[in-house]
């Protein structure tokens, strides 16, 4: 009875390697398993089973890095490269033209100086993203992605001491940042994102990302001014005009540019708008957590005028969010197409049935 209760418990800690290694292996690493052991032994020693619990989370790991070199995986990681280079172009541009071009509503006092080289470093280096990876370069690309993101590690980062909001508003952006360049360090095929998206898509997300601009910065400029008095002001979001009738227009023209990037997106095929979503994932995880759990740590830091540090479960919350949400994704992307994989089988099979 010790020996076969011992058996299971091997079997229970070799369930750790991926199925493939198991169904070629197991009997064999099991054999060799029991015959070390010492009579009467009825449990695997500590060395055993953390050699082999690691030894296992490293086959899984090795399995799942190579799933990501799949074509669909490939694909969508060369179509959200792209997309997540032109969004955080797009954030660079505003914040360049809004440094550009003064506010009217804003007294002079209060007007930026102007922009920095940091803004015009910003701009060129995600629009440097975009033009490598589309022209073929992804190396190019997925170098100056990772660049932008260690300058936000550099310039930004060492705020978390005296500046921790702003550090925390800001992550999302660097979680894009990190979500292009891991995009494009996938091995995919040169010029794969246009090959995937095709000319009429580009163009598409490129008038969005234009038209969104467009929108906010004549809302910006359109806005009334602070020294005016006795007028009526409707506001949505950041959207403020005179006339409600405006404020719809904004909300419209914003609303048109989104439903024009996911139906776009939709167009794609199945495997490569399935995996889409689940990149991005962790970005939209990372800022609900920032919106709802951490809502009231800001405003009490905005309203007592001092630094209200993080503690360690915040900290592991904002990092442990982003990546579980992430490998679920993962595994539910993978389980939908077993799924599928198994039903089309079964139609398969009831094909091939001869009729009674």
């Amino acid at each position: 009875m010790s020996a076969e209760e011992l058996e299971r418990r091997y079997r229970r800690l070799l369930a750790v390697y991926p199925w493939e290694h198991r169904r070629t292996y197991e009997e064999e690493m099991l054999a060799v398993l029991l015959a070390d052991t010492r009579p009467g032994q009825r449990r695997p020693g500590l060395g055993d089973a953390l050699n082999l619990i690691g030894a296992g989370l490293r086959a899984r790991l090795r399995v799942s890095a190579r799933g990501f070199t799949e074509p669909a995986w490939a694909d969508a990681a060369a179509v959200t490269g792209v997309l997540v280079a032109l969004v955080l172009l797009t954030i660079a541009g505003k914040g360049l033209i809004d440094q550009l071009v003064p506010d009217p509503s804003v007294p002079p006092p209060l007007r930026p100086a102007g922009p920095d080289l940091v803004d015009w470093l910003r701009v060129a280096g995600w629009a440097g993203v975009c033009f490598a990876a589309l022209v073929g370069l992804r190396s190019v690309a997925a170098g100056l992605a990772w660049a932008a993101a260690a300058a936000w590690m550099v310039l930004v980062g060492p705020g978390v001491a005296d500046q921790p909001t702003y550090v925390v508003y800001t992550l999302p952006q660097l979680a894009l940042a990190v979500v292009a360049a891991a995009a494009l360090s996938v091995p995919a095929p040169p010029r794969r994102a246009i090959a995937v998206l095709g000319a009429r898509r580009l163009a598409t997300l490129v008038l969005a990302s234009l038209a969104v601009v467009t929108i906010l910065e004549v809302n910006r400029l359109t806005a009334p001014s602070y020294d005016a008095t006795g007028y009526t002001s409707y506001v949505f979001y950041d959207l403020e005009a005179r006339r409600s009738l405006v404020v719809r227009l904004y909300v419209a023209g914003l609303a048109a540019a989104a439903v024009a990037v996911v139906v776009t997106l939709c167009t794609l095929t199945p495997q490569v708008r399935r995996r889409i979503p689940v990149m991005l994932a962790p970005v939209a995880a990372l800022a609900a957590v920032i919106d709802t759990a951490l809502a009231g740590w800001q405003e009490s830091s905005m309203y007592l005028g001092r630094v209200i540090p993080l503690v360690p479960a915040q900290w592991a919350m904002l990092v442990l969010v982003p990546a579980v949400t992430f490998l679920a994704g993962v595994l539910l992307v993978r389980r939908r197409e077993e799924t599928l994989r198994m039903v089309a089988l079964g139609r398969d099979a009831d094909r091939e049935r001869p009729a009674s």
